[in-house]
């Protein structure tokens, strides 16, 4: 991987553990996700993936330790705060409004920005934004971006899940985040899609911050600058693709190999 220009830190976990009753599904897990840095969240099934990047995204409360944004000057917020404040994510499946077109679906990622009143735009409400052209021209822009302009007018179930998974991603970029979180971005997507994927990521790099989950071993450890390996709902290790693939830890935790 390139070297990354860090000049601060976007994300940061503290210490943070959770509890859902009995079950202790983090323990003191902490880690960073510096400014124009592409961080993986692996590990092996029930490791604690999705619980560490829900309290990343506010939507997991810690029962201890704190979440913090300090290079956008804020802590933890609800999700609705964090979209306003720059950060964007996307969901495990695609989450796209059935009833709304493709150019429509990614025109409403503007509606985190401040003063954002999109939705009640489209459906065709009294309030609205006032220039609704320049964004369908921008919505038309992130649609290029990701060579899916052609299915603007069509509708979510007439396309393709890979498409569909690309247009969650236009989405997200309206919001113009400054950290953008990607929940399994590979899933379902083909050896050619996987491609241009990564390279639209490494592209992103250069504006934002990039904090995905992800089980596909191949997509990740060529794509990413940092890896953070949980298991147990512990951190048991953090580094580059290179230091990770050799890691003993990982090795045992994965593939039952004690060194």
């Amino acid at each position: 991987m390139t070297e990354t220009n860090l000049r601060g830190t976007t994300l940061e976990l503290a210490n943070v553990t959770v509890r859902f009753g009995g079950l202790l599904a983090l323990s003191d897990v902490s880690f960073q996700v510096r400014e124009n840095e592409i961080v993986g969240l692996i590990g092996p099934n029930g490791a604690g993936k999705t619980t560490a990047f829900n309290v990343a995204c506010g939507f997991q409360k810690p029962t201890e330790g704190a979440v913090s944004f300090p290079a956008l000057g804020f802590d933890a917020r609800k999700p609705s705060q964090l979209a306003k404040a720059g950060i964007a994510r996307t969901l495990q499946g695609v989450g796209l409004f059935n009833n709304l077109s493709i150019l429509e679906n990614v025109m409403a990622g503007a509606q985190s920005r401040p003063g954002g009143h999109l939705l009640v735009s489209i459906l065709g409400l009294p309030q609205g934004l006032r220039d609704e052209r320049t964004l369908r021209q921008q919505a038309m822009v992130e649609l290029e971006r990701l060579g899916i302009a052609k299915f603007a007018a069509a509708m979510p179930s007439g396309v393709p899940y890979g498409i569909a998974k690309k247009v969650s991603i236009a989405r997200a970029l309206m919001a113009r985040p400054r950290l953008l979180m990607l929940d399994e971005p590979a899933s379902g997507l083909d050896e050619n899609e996987l491609a241009e994927f990564s390279r639209l990521i490494i592209e992103l790099r250069g504006s934002m911050s990039v904090l995905l989950v992800e089980h596909n071993m191949d997509f990740v450890m060529q794509l990413v600058d940092n890896l953070v390996v949980l298991n147990f709902g512990q951190v048991i290790a953090t580094g580059t693709p290179t230091e990770i693939s050799t890691n003993p830890d990982v090795l045992a935790a994965y593939l039952g190999i004690d060194e």
